[in-house]
């Protein structure tokens, strides 16, 4: 009895070691991938993506970083919840085969907002009327393409109509996709100047103070999910009240109340990061150079061009360093303060999210020391039976960071003392990351002028 029971045991413990290494030759050939999971998904769309194919050759020390490589790949098209992979290997072919998790691709989402440009500022003005609410209704994987259609209706303070649609690809032979949107802006309130880089708001009782319409195309070269450039032109009509131009005549220059113009657009995207949501390692670039033309004599035309640079750099298991800066120049004859726009928006330097700091040219530093403190791969919701919903990843970072911003303005500059300055700020921050690509901060900063706040954002910092 005891003779069988090492018998046994040997047979398992050899069976175990020839599934650990299944490729005993230097190289093997891909046999055959294999795909499960992807109900909706078509198979295309993710063997697209793939660096092999059937009938390559790899070396053997080779393939499994090339199959975790192609893990990445798969599972930042933000199609599923989870990508894993299996292999085997007999007589030097491999049968290679991905197995996903697909997310939930209808997302209903409501519009509870704030009219401001963050939380922060609309709790300033504590000001219950200047909220939006809507729906947003964004369909991703439509057709199983990957492809997206997304309606947006927004009222309440601000009003805004957008549908939008983007196809990855339209001429595959070359890679090609394309985008296109259509919408239409307007608010009962303005912001006509800046003083003390504070935003001043004109709110119009009857009528509406500002009013904008849009329409977009592009045609994207996507060589991957990580490697994208465009060519987009747009067609924008604006128009404003008279009570603006009386405020500010410079708003649209030589007290212009309506004005039509084209942008033409070349931009360039190569984003290398191991996570998109939220990286702990890679990198990623960014560049853009637009030509903005007025018609009808309504504007001067100005070019802008802007880059953007980042490293995420593991330093252990838990912790990353990352550094990044970004930078925009605009050239023009003359400026129109609606144009004028650097930091305090979608960019500025944590610290000063209370204020605006209008210019043509700025630059933006960015680094931040980042420790792991918690990643939970799945919490189970026993409560829910879709399994696209009942299992929730948590991770928790803190963060420590510096940033720094200057601002250079000509045009605009007076009364507005941040304005051609040396902006630093600092802090920590605690960053929550979620299922369906949600990053929650709450952030402790302290600025060079002494003050100092708790901020919240949802999104990534950089």
């Amino acid at each position: 009895m005891l003779v069988r029971v090492y018998l046994l045991v040997f047979i398992l413990l050899t069976g175990a070691a020839g599934l650990a290494a299944p490729c005993a030759v230097p190289k093997v050939v891909i046999a055959d991938i294999s795909l499960t999971g992807n109900e909706i998904t078509k198979s295309q769309v993710m063997l697209r993506e793939l660096t092999f194919s059937p009938g390559d050759t790899i070396r053997t020390e080779e393939l499994e970083l090339l199959l975790q490589e192609n893990q990445k790949r798969l599972f930042n098209l933000r199609l599923f919840h989870h990508v894993n992979y299996t292999y085997t290997c007999a007589d030097g072919q491999v049968q290679v085969t991905y197995e996903v998790q697909e997310r939930f691709y209808l997302y209903p989402i409501p519009i509870f907002d704030f009219a401001d440009r963050n939380f922060n500022a609309w709790l300033e003005k504590k000001d219950w009327s200047r909220i939006d609410y809507g729906i947003n209704l964004t369909r991703r994987n439509f057709r199983g393409r990957n492809e997206e259609v997304r309606v947006r209706v927004q009222r309440g303070f601000n009003k805004r109509l957008e549908l939008a649609y983007r196809i990855p690809y339209v001429w595959r032979k070359y890679n090609l996709g394309a985008d296109f949107s259509v919408s239409d802006y307007r608010s009962r309130t303005i912001s006509y100047t800046n003083l003390n880089n504070k935003q001043r708001f004109f709110e119009q009782q009857n009528g509406m103070p500002i009013k904008r319409a849009a329409v977009s195309a592009a045609l994207v070269h996507r060589q991957d999910v990580q490697r994208q450039a465009g060519l987009r032109l747009s067609y924008y009509n604006e128009q404003i009240s008279d009570s603006v131009t009386f405020l500010n005549p410079e708003y649209y220059r030589n007290e212009q109340q309506e004005r039509q113009y084209l942008r033409v657009e070349l931009y360039k995207v190569i984003n290398l990061r191991n996570n998109f949501s939220y990286p702990t390692a890679g990198s990623y670039f960014e560049a853009g150079l637009a030509q903005t033309l007025f018609m009808a004599s309504s504007g001067s035309p100005y070019t802008t061009a802007r880059a953007k640079y980042v490293q995420y750099m593991p330093l252990s298991d838990k912790y990353t360093y990352m550094a990044g800066a970004e930078g925009q120049l605009r050239l023009a004859g003359k400026h129109a303060f609606a144009d004028n726009i650097a930091l305090g928006y979608r960019s500025y330097v944590r610290g000063y999210e209370l204020y605006v700091v209008g210019g043509q040219h700025y630059g933006l530093f960015k680094q931040g020391l980042t420790r792991q403190l918690l990643d939970i791969k799945s919490i189970k919701l026993t409560f829910i039976d879709n399994p696209k919903f009942n299992s929730v990843p948590l991770a928790l970072y803190l963060n420590a960071f510096t940033d720094a911003g200057y601002v250079v303005d000509e045009v605009f500059e007076q009364q507005n003392p941040l304005t051609n300055r040396l902006l630093l700020g600092s802090g920590l921050g605690l960053h929550a990351v979620t299922f369906y690509d949600i990053v929650l901060r709450l952030e402790y900063t302290l600025n060079r002028e002494g003050d100092k706040g708790l901020y919240f954002s949802a999104r990534f910092p950089f």
